[in-house]
């Protein structure tokens, strides 16, 4: 399966690193490939470097702008640079079967969302977990349950993410919802 991660670049606590890297080995010791935004640094290069140790795989969209900070990849692993962040996005979803919501600013919630636009509007079916690690999306998973609650959303929340809170129920869930556990 190839599960796309969208997450910081930032260098981060431990508190956000280490299930980072627990996530990260579950999906390489399970075979599947690792779709990102291709950087080498900060929180993206923490799961890079623990899909590729466990023996997974990696596929990076990277951009232009961004290039200076992205990783060097051999075969088997792929490498693909988008012209801008919107093709970026575009790209990371189609080579995705499935996408990991973890922990990041602005970029990695523009990602989010978009992701979650698609599934509200039925143009995707890709299962989709938020992990909230170390409380980090609870005030985002109130708003969300606010808007369901309220009328905002016309399909059910359950129908457009799962929320986990360790890694291990997170790469469960997806297992499942793609007929691969």
């Amino acid at each position: 399966m190839n599960i796309c991660v969208f997450l910081s670049a930032a260098e981060l606590d431990e508190r956000y690193t280490r299930p980072a890297r627990e996530f990260a080995e579950l999906l390489g010791k399970a075979g599947h490939t690792l779709v990102w935004g291709g950087s080498d640094v900060g929180l993206m290069k923490v799961v890079a470097d623990g899909v590729q140790e466990a023996g997974g795989r990696l596929f990076g969209v990277s951009v232009e702008f961004l290039q200076a900070k992205a990783r060097p990849v051999t075969e088997p692993d792929q490498m693909l640079v988008t012209a801008d962040l919107a093709e970026r996005k575009a790209a990371l979803l189609e080579n995705a079967d499935a996408v990991v919501i973890m922990v990041g600013g602005t970029g990695t919630l523009d990602e989010a969302t978009e992701i979650l636009e698609l599934k509200k509007h039925g143009r995707t079916t890709k299962p989709v977990v938020l992990l909230n690690t170390a409380g980090f999306y609870d005030g985002l998973k109130t708003q969300f349950r606010r808007m369901d609650d309220e009328g905002f959303l016309p399909v059910p929340l359950t129908d457009l993410v799962f929320f986990a809170e360790e890694p291990v129920g997170a790469l469960a869930y997806l297992e499942e919802s793609m007929g691969t556990r």
